[in-house]
């Protein structure tokens, strides 16, 4: 393995980025569909509706994370939402998570954001423990509600 970097991700990097993301919806249980994936961040990068940072193992794209901006009322301040982190299996506990973690918390502090909230799955204990290394707080204060308008 070489240095793994992290930058934040441009429009040319779409190629790199969509098999990542496709990896990331078939981890969720989503059918594999390349095209749909690099439509869909084609989209987020054209109108601005997301921050995207890019792991890489020297040249070679291992992982992604993204950023969607959001707004707190009560704090009257800036928010981000980590929708989405992944890493290829064969670059997991090599740190490239936890850099990726760092550059989208450092992006959302020099935008003067006040907090950075993701969510994650009940089992998924190795992502929680690395959350928790980094200081991030599980919410003992809050449910989370979903409301499905196409169920």
């Amino acid at each position: 393995m070489n240095q793994i970097v992290v930058r934040q991700a441009v429009l040319s990097d779409l190629e790199a980025l969509a098999p990542l993301f496709d990896g990331y919806r078939q981890f969720y249980g989503k059918a594999s569909d390349l095209a749909a994936a690099r439509d869909f961040l084609r989209e987020r990068f054209n109108h601005g509706e997301s921050a995207l940072f890019l792991a890489l193992d020297g040249v070679a794209p291992i992982g992604f994370t993204q950023l969607y901006p959001s707004f707190s009322s009560a704090s009257l301040a800036r928010t981000f939402i980590l929708n989405d982190l992944f890493v290829v299996q064969s670059h997991r506990r090599a740190g490239a998570g936890s850099k990726l973690l760092h550059a989208a918390t450092e992006f959302a502090r020099s935008l003067g954001a006040v907090r950075v909230t993701l969510s994650t799955d009940i089992q998924n204990t190795s992502a929680q423990a690395t959350y928790e290394a980094q200081g991030w707080k599980r919410d003992k204060e809050y449910y989370v509600y979903h409301f499905l308008p196409q169920g």
